[in-house]
């Protein structure tokens, strides 16, 4: 089986993976008796198992003499592609839903970014949210297996900044066959070494989440969000329901995942000889998800103090796990808020500091994670790149010490941290730019350039002193929210890479 399936192309493998995937929703539709929306899922991928069946028939037996770099442009093509075959069944689903909204809808799933354009949601029905939720938890493993198959071999995806090599050349490295094996082949066993832990992983968090009293359907969508860091629930607002703070600590474990590529399974990019004490992007992680709640913690305390409101213990409590839940689901760039998130709010009567969450955002979890955003590895060697600066201004003769690796991350890890840095900058400022040529006010510019580029969709619900509503957006504003969100997943770096191949074979 594992044999044919390498004759056929990725994009078709996928097509008949998403076909299949129908059946979830449309059994979930009859199951709570809504037979038009069992029906509409159930024959649309009828239908598209049938046309991924003749495809395949046509492709099969013509493997792809693409080389590893060449990957990238299907990967592309991937994102962009795939989410319109992905709509089919969104807008047999949805009637009257514009198949460009639900293109839109189905690539911000699929990219984890869980941006919508239904505000309120009682507007889609219960087995479309968990379409919704599944294409993005799909979309999750769909990058954790990218970042082990194809970019961890061409030193993408934050391995350039471990490993000191050139960005985008390579073809050597990484896990599952060497450079030697054709691109297809490497996904394959990339998935087989990721996707049962991912999916026992999100079946032990939805168990917990049952047991603490979340309804099934909810729970679900929540550990399959967790797990993906999309940020997309069943139709609630983006918290956590009856488990209470039982439920949102089971939830903080999970999204605990993204903050290092050692805690995700079937990493390509994974030092196994260091201590999990040790991991610069868990220390990293951990510094600022205790400094974020304290600072949050102190600006509502002198609020109160201002407003002269009472400081009880309880609501001291409730103002710090607040802060501190969304300090890790912003910095893993997933965008869930705690229950008692409001009461902060409450309590000292300020608004919530979007700007904070922006940066968390920005920062992202860890390489090769579901996480995006800058990533902390990325932050991690910018920083020991400045220290050791620092200590060359009093010393100048010095010798870094600590052994090869750390100097090689302090130099080409540095180097390579600091283009792809410059490069996001200026993604969000030529995002900004073109949101604002299509009248989009600035401030509203910032949070939607900042949400697609970091895939933390929610933003746009939070930044702002107001939320802002996709739906009343332009065509070509949300066509550039999509143009950000696919950027973002695969990160600009691998796109110049592609280009810098692209210019090489002319």
């Amino acid at each position: 089986m594992l044999k044919r399936l390498q004759l056929l192309p990725l994009i078709v493998i996928l097509m008949g993976v998403a076909a299949i995937a129908t059946m979830v929703p449309g059994l979930h539709a009859f199951a709570i008796r809504d037979h038009a929306i069992g029906r509409a899922f159930l024959y649309s991928g009828a239908i598209m198992f049938f046309l991924t069946v003749m495809l395949g028939i046509v492709t099969m037996g013509q493997p792809s003499r693409m080389r590893l770099q060449g990957s990238l442009l299907a990967l592309l093509v991937t994102f962009v592609v795939l989410p319109l075959w992905l709509a089919f069944p969104f807008v047999a689903a949805v009637p009257g839903t514009p198949y460009f909204d639900a293109w839109f809808e189905m690539i911000s799933a699929f990219t984890t970014t869980g941006a919508t354009l239904w505000s309120t949601p009682a507007q889609l029905p219960p087995s479309v949210h968990l379409w919704r939720a599944l294409v993005g938890w799909s979309g999750g493993a769909f990058i954790l297996i990218v970042a082990a198959a194809i970019l961890a071999p061409l030193n993408l995806g934050g391995r350039e900044v471990t490993l000191g090599r050139i960005p985008g050349h390579g073809g050597d490295g990484g896990l599952y066959g060497g450079g030697a094996a054709g691109p297809v082949r490497r996904f394959l066993q990339a998935a087989a070494a990721v996707g049962p832990a991912y999916v026992l992983l999100t079946a032990a968090v939805w168990a917990g989440l049952l047991i603490l009293g979340e309804p099934a359907l909810d729970g679900l969508c929540l550990s399959m969000s967790s797990l993906a860091t999309s940020g997309i629930t069943c139709g609630q607002d983006a918290g956590i329901g009856p488990s209470g703070l039982a439920g949102e600590g089971l939830v903080y474990m999970a999204l605990a995942l993204a903050l290092s590529r050692r805690l995700m399974p079937g990493s390509a990019v994974t030092d196994r000889t260091t201590p999990l004490w040790r991991d610069p992007e868990l220390r990293l992680a951990a510094f600022f998800l205790v400094l974020v709640p304290l600072v949050l913690l102190a600006r509502h305390w002198v609020g109160s103090l201002e407003a002269e409101t009472e400081a009880k213990s309880v609501t001291v409590f409730r103002a710090l796990w607040g802060a501190m839940f969304a300090a890790m689901s912003f910095l893993t760039t997933t965008g869930f808020i705690s229950s008692e998130w409001s009461h902060a709010t409450l309590w000292s009567g300020l608004t919530t500091p979007g700007l904070i969450l922006l940066g968390l955002a920005m920062m992202g979890g860890g390489v090769a994670t579901t996480a995006g955003g800058v990533k902390l590895l990325r932050i991690y060697a910018l920083t020991r790149h400045g220290q050791r600066e620092l200590e060359r201004i009093i010393h100048p003769n010095s010798i870094g010490g600590e052994g090869q690796a750390a100097r090689r991350l302090r130099r080409e890890g540095a180097y390579f941290a600091w283009i792809f840095f410059m490069l996001f900058a200026m993604s969000i400022a030529g995002l900004m730019l073109g949101f604002s040529l299509v009248g989009v006010p600035f401030q509203t510019s910032l949070i939607l350039a900042v949400s697609a580029l970091t895939t933390t969709g929610p933003l746009v619900l939070v930044a702002g002193p107001e939320p802002v509503d996709l739906a009343a957006v332009s065509a070509l504003a949300k066509g550039l929210v999509a143009v950000g969100m696919v950027l973002g997943r695969i990160e600009v770096l691998a796109v110049v890479a592609l280009l810098s191949w692209s210019e090489q074979r002319r």
